[in-house]
């Protein structure tokens, strides 16, 4: 398992399009995902559940990745977190 806590840096924080493309890449891993901010963990596989966040720039969340291609699927949900 790999966790750790991201600041969200992308300009318009984890909103529609940006939360689409999460899950888009989350779906492609068999790995699990959870996101948590504020001590609310959700699936990071859905993108109902990742707009309930309503996760600005600059928010804090965790993200925890769980299986076998853990690390490939969590440098690629990073990168969207953070922008890049």
């Amino acid at each position: 398992m790999i966790s750790e806590k991201i600041v969200i840096k992308n300009e318009v924080g984890l909103h529609a399009r940006p939360a689409s493309e999460f899950v888009k890449i989350a779906e492609k891993f068999s790995s699990s995902v959870r996101l948590c901010k504020d001590g609310i963990w959700i699936n990071g596989k859905s993108i109902l559940a990742i707009l309930t966040l309503a996760a600005e720039k600059g928010s804090e969340v965790i993200l925890e990745v769980k299986g076998k291609d853990a690390e490939k699927a969590f440098k690629a949900l990073k990168a969207v977190l953070v922008g890049s």
